[in-house]
């Protein structure tokens, strides 16, 4: 990677931040996006508040915003994500909607909106799960979603040869999203900073398709 600019959607978020400081700390210039500026690193290039992860006018102009700032980015980070606990004969359309949009739709919205902005060779990198072993009762959205996203990871590394294309896999993380199921956090579940450095360390290690942390 010849340029050190990164795009990272989901920055507000633990795992996001967490990437975000690791590439500041690393002098990195960072774009950070996400649905909370108070939680956005003070210390970024340039932080971008969006509403929603779904709305492709909005993903349209923060990429265009960090386009006036930056030349190219050579690495793009989608670390949105969410997830709820739900029977299907119970789950509503809106609660199938919001897994959607934020773990597959609005990854596919941030590519599409930001190629232009990524160099020849750029990285981009997706927060995937162990979704295989993530198939019980309530989270059928939440596993749907995580597996089209590494369909959707797959055909896009096809679609840009020259591009490095990931999706990790991490085991249990320790953020905010464990009080919305009805399980409780693993012990000895990585920390989030933890979790940044193995990424970076799969990024600059040359590692395509899925890099699963969860062994």
């Amino acid at each position: 990677m010849n340029e050190k600019t990164a795009v990272i959607w989901g920055a507000s978020g633990g795992i996001g931040r967490a990437l975000a400081d690791t590439l500041i700390g690393r002098g990195w210039q960072v774009v950070a996006v996400g649905r909370d500026s108070s939680l956005l690193p003070d210390d970024a290039h340039l932080s971008i508040d969006i509403s929603s992860i779904g709305d492709s006018f909005a993903l349209q102009q923060a990429v265009m915003e960090a386009g006036i700032e930056i030349d190219r980015a050579s690495l793009l980070i989608y670390a949105v994500g969410d997830i709820a606990a739900a029977p299907v004969a119970e789950m509503q359309l809106d609660q199938w909607q919001k897994l959607m949009e934020a773990n597959l739709t609005g990854a596919y919205l941030a590519v599409h909106h930001a190629l232009p902005l990524l160099t020849e060779n750029a990285s981009i990198v997706f927060l995937g799960a162990i979704h295989e072993r993530l198939r019980l009762p309530g989270l059928a959205a939440y596993a749907a979603a995580k597996a089209g996203l590494e369909a959707f990871a797959e055909a896009l590394r096809k679609e840009q040869r020259k591009k490095q294309v990931l999706v990790i896999r991490p085991a249990a993380v320790d953020t905010p999203l464990w009080d919305k199921v009805p399980m409780k956090l693993p012990k000895g579940a990585m920390g989030t900073a933890d979790l940044a450095d193995k990424i970076m360390a799969a990024v600059e290690g040359g590692e395509k398709g899925i890099v699963d942390f969860s062994h």
